[in-house]
């Protein structure tokens, strides 16, 4: 049996007490640490780390594609499905070749995917205020 960990501990409580634009904060957040890991396994000549990384990151993609909200969100959710379609398309590639050109590119998207959902998160909590 494993040992207590404070840090997954942490994050189980974070993940529980979070709103739902925080959840899809911790979501990116979680894609772009998966990435850098992959890279990193890559680098470091563990393809199987590398192939476990990128599908986990494949899964978190699809979570952020099933969170969007296509009713509410009209032209601007059809984009933003379309985009995590593209990124988890290069994410197969990225595993098929290993190659850390593609990861990275995917990186550079979901940190600014990621600045933007932060941004409209703090126009929408204003508008709610």
């Amino acid at each position: 049996m494993r040992g207590y960990n404070p840090y997954d501990q942490y994050k189980k409580t974070q993940i529980e007490t979070a709103n739902p634009a925080e959840l899809i904060t911790l979501l990116y957040d979680e894609a772009i640490k998966k990435c850098k890991m992959a890279c990193k396994a890559i680098e470091d000549s563990k393809p199987d780390l590398a192939h476990e990384q990128l599908i986990k990151t494949q899964a978190i993609i699809d979570e952020l594609y099933f969170s969007v909200n296509k009713e509410q969100g009209g032209e601007i959710a059809d984009n933003l499905l379309a985009l995590y379609d593209y990124l988890k398309r290069r994410l197969i590639e990225a595993n098929i070749k290993k190659d850390v050109v593609i990861i990275n590119e995917v990186i550079i998207m979901v940190t600014e995917l990621r600045q933007t959902w932060q941004e409209a998160a703090k126009i929408g909590a204003k508008g709610n205020a």
